[in-house]
């Protein structure tokens, strides 16, 4: 295992236990204690994690993984949301999307999706975006056009936040908002853990006629810290599994529509 996987692991352990020492990660990778020692001062050296006596812990109690340490989790389960999500999405739609790995997928679906190529010369989809890596990649797509909203960029997620979201959109129409998530409720709705990210995810779904949430099992029944929206401000919920028998009966009790990703 190389140590990019290894600090990526460790950094999971850290994200759903607040805590590690190097016998747990020593234990868990199969690893010597002096490599994961190793691993724990770099995570340490790049202030991912604070050093303690023996092992490790989280910068905070409200801990959130960096995107780019994000995206190997729950990686099938993200391609398959992708797909399922740009088989919803009408050629010459304009689509509102907030970042996250879930969301950045379905970008990149969007992109490389035949049904949208370009018709005499015109981009076949419009993306508007407080997402950076998005707009990034995005830009390279003869057949999509990227609208960026101002704000100020958030290094975790790469996502634009503040006042300047809210000004930049305000003359905005948008047909479709893809929306991903922290946690999904049918009590506090759609959540995220960052209340700036929570807010300009709000004022891109408002803007739309239709508010699409990916997120794959692990965030439902899940509440964070800030709302985006309420779980009837929802209209279509892709995921990549079934939801138990009484949270299915709540969300078609709030009038979204559950799709389920096949997966390959």
């Amino acid at each position: 295992m190389h140590q990019q996987q290894r600090l990526n692991i460790v950094l999971e352990m850290v994200s759903e236990r607040g805590n590690v020492s190097i016998t747990d990660v020593s234990e868990h990778l199969s690893i010597s204690t002096a490599t994961a020692r190793r691993d724990l001062n770099t995570l340490a050296e790049q202030r991912l994690v604070t050093r303690t006596h023996g092992g490790a812990a989280a910068l905070g109690s409200g801990y959130e993984l960096p995107l780019q340490y994000k995206i190997a989790r729950q990686a099938d389960a993200k391609l398959a949301i992708a797909r399922a999500v740009e088989a919803l999405i009408p050629p010459g739609a304009t689509v509102g999307m907030n970042g996250g790995t879930t969301v950045t997928e379905v970008a990149r679906a969007l992109g490389r999706s035949d049904r949208m190529a370009s018709a005499g010369g015109e981009p076949g989809i419009t993306i508007v975006t407080n997402a950076l890596n998005i707009a990034f990649e995005s830009s390279v797509r003869e057949n999509v056009k990227i609208v960026v909203t101002g704000g100020v960029p958030r290094r975790q997620s790469y996502e634009l936040i503040g006042p300047l979201v809210g000004r930049s959109l305000q003359d905005f129409s948008l047909d479709i908002a893809v929306l991903g998530v922290d946690g999904l409720t049918p009590e506090f709705g759609a959540t995220t853990l960052h209340e700036g990210e929570a807010d300009a995810s709000r004022q891109i779904s408002a803007l739309a006629r239709r508010v699409i949430v990916a997120a794959d099992q692990t965030k439902v029944g899940r509440s964070t810290f800030a709302r985006i929206c309420a779980l009837d401000d929802v209209d279509v919920f892709v995921t990549d599994a079934p939801l138990p028998p009484r949270a299915a009966a709540q969300f078609d009790k709030a009038g979204v529509e559950v799709v389920v990703a096949a997966t390959r």
